[in-house]
């Protein structure tokens, strides 16, 4: 039994003054108790000398179910007698001892303020104890307190119907025993500590609460209930705890009996008669709206259930507590629960703990081997029900018999745990239930987008269905992959083997490779398989009969993506079929009729052709063809008119891609990538779904395809690695494209200055397109004669190693306002246009190795921007304070804060022709010794010395934090490179105030030579006027 249900010692606790009514009234009422079977504390006189209550009659009190005081005449005569009351009072506020006052011959109000026999007695102990005594005060506020509990009066009334009314009270409270809740509570009373939290932190006011204790079958959920019921359940007027709530409710007056039975654990065992569920909620309402009342609802699966029995909190009392367990998530929330509570397997040790507990109950030293034992845990995987199980039938066994029983249990599963768990199978509906059988037999870890594509296509509703399972607790949704207890699991696929378990033809689910490959070598009967599917972690070879499939009618679903198919002829595939991913086949065929295809997936297969028969795939939603060497040609698809996904890549014999492709109304994604000879490709494009279109990697590709009518769709292109020469004037027509990419392009000549009318374009890749000498100029806007078209929206621009002669479509601002990266690398252009201090925006400016220029200034830049340039030279500007080492520290005062715009930080790197990897350039500043701004960038094979420069601000745009903080900044600058290729290095403040440049303080070592301190040495300015922040003239 658990902690919080430990059985008390006593039943009652009486508190009284012995010369008073020992002889009377308490001896009339030690009768009654013998003849109810009520057992009660008898104290004695060797407990009560002294001056304080002996620790003896201190646990009689604690122990005690219920504590009943009889005030009596000489009752507060008794030092003993208050500090009992004392303590009987302080359980009843921390424990919820159950006080119960009896007015002996005295009335309430003496008791209370101490009037008569009351107010001489305490006058005593006052004179004796002092009147501020801290006991006395104690003693009085007990006597208020307990004075104003609801009571009986002796007076005016028989003492046999007193002690009547007194068994009749304390028989409801006594038959209110703690419920058993286990044999070994492992983390059981921890469980029940945070509900209580939970509780406590829910109930702000005194209103009624409901919470639901929410998880799978076997989690533990009725357990945690009933310990959670123990060690709440003496706070309140009244209790119900009703098990089994799904199983009592599905009999015949299921609802009514359950209804009959709350009212009558918490109504004194009054019987009322209910012959209706309506009726029962109108009892229900009337008789317990009033009453603080604790219920538990334990395995609650319908709505209906909760509607009558506890639908709606005003039923009850204020205070009281509503406490729901059920596997259906859903419910519980639907129900307005105040708080769901997730119980959750446990962890590795204590799963380890609860089932050591049972395999090894009475031995401290474990014979059985780890291994073993680490097995049997991993098949729980911390189901508490499956450890008791599985502890309990491994015990005093031989390691054989775990070996042959975990073996057994891993293809088959124990039928105490499925039990249970099928429970939850069982209240799903038909769709439900064959997603859930789908999930559990093939698609356990995949990810979540996937599954509801392949669900989807078979025509289920996936979205609420996997909802459902989830609120269920027969999967979980683990970072966007679908994941179930391997328990749950195990019932899933044995449900499918129960279909038939002799005969897998008869089953509706196949995953095994030895099952499928007998099915499938020879011509099948009739069977009722609707989905193969085979996820093997390394390839195999299957012979696959030309006519297996012919009386597969329900098959909705094939999937062997690592399995190479043999046959003595073409595959002829059903219509029915609605999912298909292959590998390594040639050919396959379809029969006539209108197929339900929606998937076409084949990987290394040797298929040549989708066949001339690829007629009436009304459905079919994406053809997929990876490293497919022998296909040719994609055919006319104009018979698959809901197309959305046609994907080829590495398809190194594909030539061309039929007209067809390009009128496809359903289209969103175009991509043959790295199809290295194909020439022929639709002349226009017409398909206004299209939001891909990717091209790249097709070397012999010419043309780019004419597009007629507007885009609205299309985001991105990818033409690179292409062999096209220029793209046409409609281009505008891709009103909302976002990226091009034209890199490696090396023989487009040319580019259109249409182009300029793409104002949704926010990155042009242009990188390496050798032959391309001019960018086209800005147009004049049409509406705005005095304005410019131009890219509002185009924060990267990459024109390195083209054959630029001039960048004049810069001169103006306005082409690219919101333009952040710029490479201008490896060009021929001599200068820089004068007004590219006016872009607002910048992030990287890159401009090296251009070979033709003649000088290169970039002046006047804003300190709101980082900047970063690479040129050709030798030489540091003269205003940067060099220094030797890698990394450098100096402090900046305190009074430079308004006045500090940012960091300018230069290198000298030197020839470095290798191309790798490895070139890669590091800046990382520590401030206070913490890093606050870090950069990592490629360099590029550098034929000479090159002048590396980075401009960095204190506060930018883009929301970073400043590198000044409040008080004196201690600063490092760190670079890394690779090794010997940094000649030289330095760094300058930019302030404001120019004379502020140079206020830096260095390290000095200390005399101890231990610590850094900082000497306020400013140095000499040899540099001329800062009046630029970068510039080379």
């Amino acid at each position: 039994m658990a902690a919080s249900s430990k059985p008390k010692r006593n039943q009652v606790f009486l508190n009284f003054r012995g010369t008073d009514v020992r002889n009377n009234f308490l001896s009339h009422l030690y009768i009654a108790f013998a003849h109810n079977g009520i057992h009660s504390f008898v104290d004695s006189e060797e407990l009560r000398k002294g001056e304080e209550i002996s620790p003896a009659l201190m646990r009689a009190i604690e122990e005690s179910h219920v504590a009943i005081i009889i005030f009596s005449e000489e009752y507060a005569s008794s030092p003993w007698c208050l500090e009992e009351l004392v303590k009987i009072m302080e359980c009843k506020e921390q424990k919820g001892l159950k006080v119960l006052p009896v007015f002996y011959k005295v009335e309430p109000r003496e008791v209370k303020v101490g009037r008569k026999s009351y107010g001489r007695n305490m006058a005593k102990h006052e004179l004796k104890f002092g009147k501020d005594s801290e006991k006395v005060k104690r003693w009085k506020k007990t006597l208020f307190d307990a004075g104003n509990l609801s009571s009986w009066d002796m007076n005016n009334r028989d003492e046999a119907e007193l002690i009547q009314c007194i068994i009749n009270e304390l028989s409801f409270h006594l038959n209110r025993r703690p419920l058993y809740v286990t044999k070994y509570p492992v983390e059981i009373d921890s469980q029940v500590q945070k509900l209580i939290q939970l509780i406590q932190q829910e109930s702000a006011d005194d209103g009624v609460l409901m919470i639901g204790l929410w998880g799978p079958g076997g989690i533990g959920k009725t357990t945690i209930a009933k310990a959670l019921y123990n060690a709440m359940e003496r706070k309140f007027q009244g209790c119900s705890f009703l098990e089994q709530v799904r199983e009592k409710s599905n009999r015949s007056d299921g609802l009514v009996a359950l209804q009959r039975d709350l009212l009558y654990e918490i109504l004194v065992h009054k019987s009322l008669m209910i012959y209706s569920v309506g009726g029962g909620i109108s009892l229900i309402r009337e008789r317990l709206c009033c009453k603080k009342i604790l219920l538990v609802l334990d395995d609650v699966d319908q709505m209906n259930q909760l509607n009558a029995l506890a639908g709606e909190g005003n039923w009850f009392g204020k205070g009281s507590r509503i406490i729901v367990t059920s596997r259906d998530k859903h419910l519980l929330t639907s129900h307005r629960m105040n708080c769901v509570y997730e119980i959750k397997p446990l962890e590795y040790d204590k799963a380890r703990e609860l089932f050591h507990q049972h395999a090894f109950p009475n031995s401290r030293k474990v014979g059985i081997r780890r291994d073993l034992i680490d097995r049997a845990l991993r098949y729980a995987n911390g189901l508490p029900l499956a450890l008791e199980v599985l502890g309990s039938f491994l015990y005093g066994r031989e390691e054989s018999a775990w070996d042959s029983t975990l073996h057994k249990l891993s293809k088959s599963p124990d039928q105490t745990i499925n039990r249970v768990l099928k429970t939850s199978f069982d209240g799903l509906g038909g769709s439900e239930r064959e997603i859930f059988l789908d999930i559990a037999c093939f698609f356990k870890g995949k990810r979540i987008e996937y599954i509801k594509e392949v669900l989807e296509s078979c025509d289920f509703d996936p979205i609420i269905g996997i909802e459902i399972l989830i609120e269920r607790s027969l999967i979980k949704n683990v970072n966007g992959t679908l994941q179930m207890h391997d328990l749950v699991q195990l019932m899933g696929k044995d449900i499918v083997k129960q279909e038939c378990p002799d005969d897998p033809r008869k089953r509706s689910r196949l995953w095994l490779f030895e099952e499928v490959q007998d099915i499938l070598r020879e011509y099948t009967r009739k069977n009722a398989i609707k989905a193969i599917v085979l996820d093997l972690p390394t390839p195999e070879e299957m012979t696959i009969s030309p006519n297996a499939f012919t009386n597969m009618k329900r098959l909705r679903m094939f999937i062997m993506p690592q399995v190479h198919i043999f046959s003595r002829g073409p595959i002829c595939l059903p219509n029915e079929l609605s999912w298909l991913e292959w590998a390594n086949y040639s050919d396959l065929e379809f029969g006539p009729g209108q197929k339900k295809l929606v998937r076409l997936y084949v990987k290394n297969g040797h298929i040549k052709q989708l066949g001339g028969n690829f007629q009436n795939f009304i459905n079919l939603k994406s053809i997929e063809f990876c490293d497919c060497k022998f296909l040719a040609i994609v055919p006319d698809l104009s018979s698959a008119p809901n197309l959305e996904r046609l994907y080829l890549l590495r398809c190194e014999s594909l030539v061309e891609i039929h007209q067809s492709a390009g009128y496809l109304d359903k289209l969103k994604l175009l991509s043959i990538s790295s199809c290295s000879n194909l020439r022929i490709f639709p002349n226009t494009l017409k398909t206004k779904s299209l939001q891909n279109l990717d091209l790249s990697y097709c070397y012999k590709l010419e043309k780019c395809p004419d597009i007629p009518e507007k885009m609205e769709h299309l985001q991105h292109l990818d033409l690179q690695w292409t062999a096209i020469k220029e793209l046409p004037t409609s281009i505008e027509n891709l009103v909302s494209v976002e990226t091009i990419n034209l890199g490696y392009c090396e023989n487009l000549t040319r580019l259109p200055s249409s182009i300029h009318k793409l104002k949704n374009l926010k990155a042009l890749y242009l990188y390496n397109c050798s032959n391309l000498a001019m960018f086209p100029k800005n147009l004049e806007d049409p509406i705005d004669p005095d304005g410019d078209l131009g890219f509002p929206s185009l924060s990267w621009l990459d024109l390195c190693d083209c054959n630029l002669l001039e960048v004049e479509f810069l001169e103006s601002a306005s082409t690219c306002p919101a333009l952040t990266h710029l490479d201008l690398s490896n060009n021929k252009f001599t200068h820089l246009p004068t007004c590219i201090n006016k872009y607002d925006y910048w992030k990287d400016l890159f401009v090296y190795s251009c070979k033709e220029s003649k000088g290169i200034s970039v002046a006047d830049v804003s300190p709101l921007k980082v900047v970063e340039i690479l040129v050709n030279g030798r030489e540091m500007p003269e205003w940067i304070l060099q220094f030797k080492e890698d990394s450098i520290s100096f402090m900046i005062p305190p009074d430079l804060r308004g006045n500090f715009l940012g960091l300018a930080l230069c290198v000298i790197l030197g020839q470095n022709k290798k191309r790798t990897f490895e070139n890669l350039f590091e800046v990382r500043i520590f401030v206070n010794g913490k890093r606050e701004y870090f950069r990592l960038t490629f360099i590029s094979p550098l034929e000479s010395d090159h002048v590396k420069l980075v401009y960095i601000p204190s506060d930018n745009k883009r929301g970073e934090e400043k590198l000044l903080q409040n008080n004196w900044s201690h600063i490092q600058v760190c670079f890394g490179a690779p090794e010997g290729s940094i000649k030289k290095r330095g760094f300058r403040l930019i302030c404001e105030q120019r004379e502020d440049d140079l206020r830096v303080c260095f390290p000095t070592p200390s005399a101890d030579g231990n610590k850094l301190e900082f000497q306020g040495k400013i140095l000499e300015d040899n540099s001329q006027s800062v009046k630029k922040i970068i510039q080379w003239d």
